[in-house]
């Protein structure tokens, strides 16, 4: 009996030792680093915001926000992807299109699309084109007019280089026959000043920009099927005449080897935490998005498609 009561205690324990941590602790036990990979002010960060008390209730453990600003999102993608432990205490904002067309254009990226592990995609925002108040840019016509005009004199900010704002650029030179001078920024945050200063003719932004700050900008179009109900006065590129739908979905991923129950977790929270802040978001001008699992990495790739002809032009002309 004790011979046997010994042999049961021995497979007890060599198959608890097999099992992940997750056994031995419950997950989470201290708090998570939630990294933002650009500056304050601009959409990931206020979203950040809005989720870190219902991340934290859905946790219970602290959820401490930091920034890593940089070449448009690379710089703390590349560090994440490089350092981070998959134990699901640090996870990161990620962005599409950035962590498709960064890698794909520039060999310097330090990290790939595919070396993250996604744990949700919880919202896209429409490209819109945006001007300063006292722009002689009334419509969107009066722009393309000048551009065409006076090619590459008209500067035009947004979010990084190879991003949403960026390759909306590019779409819209292309669809309207124009030259313009891009003009690449941290984040969002600081394209704000730089377009209130007049130190750039134009942003090439998101949706919630034009809702925040439409006391002091002007919102020439949005890059969405349908008009932003947050901006309803707003035309669309499709009705004015130009085919360009775009914009960036957000999400969030741990490091690739993160345990699955983990992800599922973390999953979960900002699942729940998404259905409380909608009609928040949605009056900022976010559409709201709920993919996780087998459905993010489906939107991954369906948006690799969708912006492919773009980027591989891009390579040819850097051959």
């Amino acid at each position: 009996m004790k011979k046997f009561t010994r042999l049961l205690w021995g497979i007890v324990l060599a198959v608890a030792f097999a099992m992940p941590g997750p056994v031995f602790a419950e997950y989470p036990e201290k708090p998570i680093t939630y990294i933002i990979p650009f500056n304050p002010g601009g959409e990931s960060d206020v979203t950040a915001r809005l989720q870190e008390p219902h991340l934290e209730k859905f946790l219970g453990v602290p959820v401490n926000i930091t920034h890593k600003p940089g070449g448009g999102g690379a710089v703390a993608w590349s560090e994440f992807q490089r350092t981070a432990k998959p134990d699901g205490y640090t996870i990161i904002g990620c962005n599409i299109p950035h962590i498709i067309g960064q890698p794909l254009i520039r060999k310097e990226a330090g990290y790939t699309t595919d070396g993250f592990k996604i744990i949700m995609w919880f919202h896209f925002t429409p490209n819109a084109l945006v001007v300063s108040k006292d722009s002689p840019f009334k419509t969107l016509d009066d722009f393309i007019q000048y551009a065409k005009a006076h090619p590459a004199a008209v500067t035009v900010g947004g979010s990084g280089t190879y991003s949403a704002n960026h390759l909306e650029a590019l779409r819209l030179e292309k669809a309207a026959g124009i030259d313009l001078t891009y003009v690449p920024h941290t984040g969002t945050g600081p394209i704000i000043p730089a377009l209130m200063g007049g130190h750039i003719s134009a942003a090439m932004t998101y949706s919630m920009v034009g809702v925040n700050y439409k006391d002091r900008l002007r919102t020439l179009a949005v890059a969405s099927d349908e008009r932003v109900p947050a901006l309803p006065d707003v035309p669309t590129f499709k009705e004015l005449g130009y085919d360009i739908v775009g914009g960036a979905f957000r999400g969030v991923a741990a490091p690739l080897g993160t345990p699955q129950p983990i992800v599922d977790k973390l999953a979960h929270a900002f699942t729940e935490t998404n259905k409380i802040i909608a009609n928040k978001q949605v009056g900022l001008g976010f559409v709201m998005t709920y993919a996780t699992g087998d459905e993010a990495l489906k939107l991954v790739e369906r948006m690799r498609a969708a912006y492919g002809d773009v980027l591989n032009e891009i390579r040819q002309k850097q051959k």
